[in-house]
């Protein structure tokens, strides 16, 4: 049986980790680029958030971890737009250097201690009892989500999802598709780095690795959710990337309730990453072949 402790764990760090896969959704699905900036930016929104923290501005941390995100999704629109680099290459140089970054944010340690800081979370625990972790992480992200969906639908957010589509079209509708793409690499980095800063602040605790195998978590949630909700307007889209986090979350919460290793978590990661992506077509090959498919087949 799942113990209370248990539901309660993997429903805040789904709450937490749907930022990452808002993050994923606008550029992954929206604008069709494969950002590798993720998991160093998940680790920076860490170092910030607790750095700033540590120095008595808990509050103050979350604006300044999305800032940070937000200059890093810059760097690596930056170097695809201006530079003409891949957008996958962009991300992985981007995501190379933010680890000095990191480091030199929390003091070139690899570590930042929490546990003597006033955080978001202890602030409002004398007046929210046991759910002081619980309400504080849904309230982040379904505010994050609304209003991301509300972007999405402004004249900007319709250029961003057009430039997706079909930028050749949108450039001969004389819209700058370099400004699009770093407005939306800027937003989703700082999503991702909300998430960490949410994150660093939950745990008490930053550390260097933090963000190692974030894209993979945060398409695993996103993938489940769209199987979960696979057709819809943005906020039915976006109520799916969170409901697909929590879902993962408890996923690996059962894997742990059967002893598996730690270290298994990212292989299990994987293989759901992978069993999703392909579902549809281990859907297909399990149909029976149609009268059609097998006089193509045989044309005996």
């Amino acid at each position: 049986m799942i113990s209370t402790a248990v539901i309660l764990s993997a429903l805040e760090l789904g709450f937490i980790y749907a930022l990452v896969a808002f993050a994923l959704f606008l550029s992954y699905r929206v604008l069709n680029i494969a950002d590798m900036t993720t998991d160093s930016t998940f680790t920076l929104g860490c170092a910030v958030s607790a750095t700033v923290a540590v120095a008595g501005h808990s509050l103050l941390a979350f604006p300044a971890a999305m800032l940070a995100g937000a200059c890093a999704g810059f760097i690596t629109a930056f170097l695809h737009t201006k530079l003409n680099i891949p957008s996958i290459l962009a991300g992985i140089i981007t995501n190379t250097g933010l680890y000095t970054v990191n480091l030199a944010i929390m003091g070139f340690s690899s570590n930042v201690n929490m546990l003597r800081t006033q955080t978001l979370f202890t602030m409002v625990q004398p007046y929210l009892g046991s759910f002081y972790k619980l309400i504080p992480a849904a309230a982040i992200c379904l505010a994050a989500g609304c209003l991301l969906a509300l972007f999405l639908k402004t004249r900007l957010g319709l250029s961003i999802r057009a430039t997706g589509d079909n930028p050749d079209m949108v450039r001969a509708s004389s819209i700058n598709t370099g400004f699009t793409i770093t407005v939306g690499l800027c937003v989703s980095n700082a999503l991702t780095a909300l998430s960490g800063a949410v994150l660093a602040q939950y745990q008490k605790t930053a550390d260097i690795n933090l963000g190692t195998g974030m894209v993979i978590i945060g398409l695993a949630s996103l993938i489940i959710g769209e199987t979960l909700i696979p057709r819809g307007r943005i906020w039915r889209k976006i109520l799916g990337a969170v409901l697909g986090s929590i879902l993962y979350r408890f996923i690996i919460a059962i894997a742990l309730r059967m002893d598996l290793p730690s270290e298994c978590l990212k292989l299990i990661s994987a293989v759901i990453v992978a069993l999703a992506i392909g579902l549809p077509a281990i859907q297909n090959s399990l149909k029976p072949a149609t009268k059609g498919d097998r006089k193509h087949a045989d044309p005996a």
